[in-house]
């Protein structure tokens, strides 16, 4: 027991012998700086300042952007972007299903699988439906949800504003036109002749529905345009579009050529439809 307690006094001893720390001028040792210090100070210094120099850094990481910079965090901009894109891209997906399921309502009527003659009968049909005007009389239900929606979308500018501009077409391309628009003859299109490869442009803004191939028409394109305007070019030498691309007015989009069993030679044959309907090109575009 002496022996131990002598032990344990030596090393409390050496803990707490002074030390004195002294800073002299080397020329004429002169007494700068002096400082008393035992082993226990520095030891009780060195972890007061190493709490502290880890406190420091802990609270720089969590309130600073330099926590930006370790492996594992990300930045609050770039998951805002994440989300944003996230967003996007479940929206492109959406409006992507409802173009192909529109184009392929389309492309029976453009490959010729459903002839002209149940076209005709179909939109005769629809013009000898009638409509009971005792049924469209509303109930007071009817009003105050209509009065309600009304409130909600009457001053919607942008959309009403946007779907009331008129497009302005210009022509895919110049020629001389051989044959002409005749409904009677169920030649719903203007053919127009041109030399093999002329460039075929795109008679205003649009998206591509349909760019493919057909047996009688050869290499056919569709672009769909703003209030429910749709243009068809077919006999295409080639197609420089693929579906779902958009196009700007003027841009070329095809070439001349005499693809098809129907062609008789180099020339567009071009349709422009509304609502279901075929329309003159001629009423809406110069082809001079």
């Amino acid at each position: 027991m002496a022996k131990k307690d002598k032990k344990k006094g030596k090393f409390k001893q050496k803990l707490t012998d002074k030390y004195r720390l002294v800073v002299l001028n080397e020329d004429t040792f002169e007494e700068r700086f002096s400082l008393k210090l035992s082993r226990l100070n520095v030891f009780v210094l060195g972890g007061v300042f190493s709490i502290l120099l880890i406190v420091i850094t802990a609270v720089i990481i969590a309130f600073t952007t330099i926590k930006e910079y370790i492996p594992g965090y990300a930045s609050s901009k770039l998951k805002a972007d994440a989300i944003k894109l996230t967003f996007d891209a479940d929206s492109l997906k959406q409006k992507l299903a409802i173009l192909e399921n529109y184009t392929k309502a389309l492309k029976p009527i453009l490959t010729g699988e459903i002839s002209s003659e149940e076209i005709d009968s179909l939109q005769v049909k629809a013009r000898q439906i009638t409509i009971d005007e005792n049924e469209l009389d509303a109930s007071k239900e009817d009003s105050l949800f209509r009065e309600k929606i009304d409130r909600e979308t009457r001053f919607a500018i942008l959309n009403t504003a946007k779907s009331n501009v008129k497009i302005v077409f210009f022509a895919p391309l110049k020629g001389t036109i051989s044959q002409d628009f005749e409904a009677t003859s169920k030649h719903f299109a203007i053919d127009i002749v041109a030399k093999t490869g002329t460039p075929v442009k795109a008679v205003a803004d649009g998206t591509v529905i349909f760019s493919g191939w057909s047996a009688e028409t050869g290499y056919v394109l569709l672009l769909k345009h703003d209030n429910d305007y749709i243009s068809v070019y077919k006999h295409n030498g080639n197609l420089l579009k693929q579906q779902g691309d958009f196009v700007k007015s003027g841009e070329v989009i095809a070439s001349v050529g005499s693809t098809g069993e129907l062609s008789t030679g180099p020339h567009l044959h071009f349709e422009l439809w509304k609502g279901g309907y075929a329309m003159n090109p001629t009423n809406f575009i110069d082809f001079k």
